[in-house]
């Protein structure tokens, strides 16, 4: 079992309006992370993650590609203090 992992992604490209977010979601509940992903204003979704450092790994490869519709430039990661880790469930939070 792979230590514990939390990080922070900020994806662009063609991200909104093609279904990413859910998909992110739905693809992070299948892995069993926790954390959230939510739309921002600027056009690009965040995400926190939290989970098995394999299981991170992979979600962050599913990131760079995204669902059929999306079309990503960059997935810049950036690691999560401790005090931001979550428990529960993955989330869609709302646009912020």
């Amino acid at each position: 079992m792979s230590k514990e992992t939390a990080i922070r992604l900020r994806i662009t490209g063609i991200v909104q309006g093609v279904g990413f977010r859910w998909s992110l979601s739905s693809e992070a509940r299948h892995l069993g992370l926790r954390g959230w992903v939510r739309n921002r204003r600027d056009g690009s979704v965040e995400a926190l993650i939290v989970g098995a450092g394999d299981e991170v790994a992979a979600l962050i490869r599913w990131a760079h590609r995204g669902p059929p519709a999306a079309h990503v430039d960059a997935v810049e990661q950036q690691p999560v203090a401790a005090s931001e880790l979550l428990p529960g469930e993955f989330s869609e939070y709302p646009t912020l």
